[in-house]
């Protein structure tokens, strides 16, 4: 049973699958913009604004729900067409705002339908943020925690 969330999910294809990224946050927060900054970087939208999630096999799953498959919204041009990833394995959840980030924040985790994802809060302005959701990705595939001690 899928239950749908406000965030967008955007995904890297790896060599074990499809790996994704829910990015959360209010309107406004740049979910959309670092989406589009990824998807320049070769990754692949999933959904934007809404997803469908659910837990199965001790993982968390994204897709987006057929009304909204294949389009993002690009602010003040419109909702356009996006190739799309038609699913996902959620492997981290990055929360999308606009104030200061700590340096070293302790690590956090998030659990969603039973399942425990480590959380990245980032400031979405600067130009390397869609390289630091990538610098985590790899981390967190790596086992490693996606903010040090």
């Amino acid at each position: 049973m899928t239950s749908p969330i406000h965030a967008t999910c955007v995904a890297r294809y790896r060599p074990e699958g499809w790996r994704a990224v829910l990015l959360t946050g209010p309107s406004g927060a740049g979910k959309s913009d670092l989406a589009l900054r990824l998807i320049g970087q070769g990754w692949r939208l999933v959904a934007d604004d809404y997803c469908d999630v659910w837990a199965s096999g001790g993982a968390l799953w994204a897709r987006a729900p057929d009304r909204i498959a294949g389009r993002i919204e690009v602010r003040g041009v419109g909702i356009l067409p996006q190739p799309q990833a038609p699913l996902a394995r959620v492997a981290l959840i990055v929360r999308c705002g606009q104030e200061t980030v700590e340096r070293l924040p302790l690590p956090e985790t998030e659990t969603l339908y039973g399942i425990s994802l480590p959380v990245l809060a980032l400031d979405t302005r600067p130009a390397s943020a869609s390289n630091l959701v990538e610098v985590a990705l790899t981390a967190t595939l790596a086992g490693l925690d996606v903010a040090p001690l």
